[in-house]
């Protein structure tokens, strides 16, 4: 996938100024635009994945692209479980990759009690 932006005077909607804003990614600035969501202050940079899958680790950064999903969910500013492709980048963010593993089964809370 190629990323490419277009100029902010080019929308046909909204034309605006191109405010430059950095948001940070695991320690690392990213440069984006005022307006721009996380999710396409990421893309823009280049980067495609933000988060790892419980079960298996896959990488997942945009799937659907309106909140449905929840592939794109990273911690922002201490507040986990934000969808990227929702939430509008701010300048300062801090952004955090997350990766939950999957809990490890127990017999305390199943309903049917012992299966053997």
């Amino acid at each position: 996938m190629v990323s490419r932006r277009l100029p902010a005077t080019n929308d046909r909607i909204l034309p605006g100024t191109e405010d430059a804003l950095r948001i940070d990614l695991d320690g690392t600035p990213v440069d984006g635009l005022r307006g721009q969501t996380i999710a396409g202050v990421l893309l823009g940079s280049g980067v495609l994945a933000w988060r790892r899958t419980s079960g298996s680790g896959n990488p997942r950064g945009v799937f659907c692209g309106i909140g449905v999903c929840f592939d794109c969910i990273v911690t922002v500013n201490g507040q986990r479980d934000v969808r990227a492709c929702q939430r509008r980048a701010a300048d300062g963010d801090r952004i955090e990759t997350q990766h939950d593993a999957l809990p490890e089964p127990t017999t305390e809370n199943d309903p049917f009690g012992d299966r053997t």
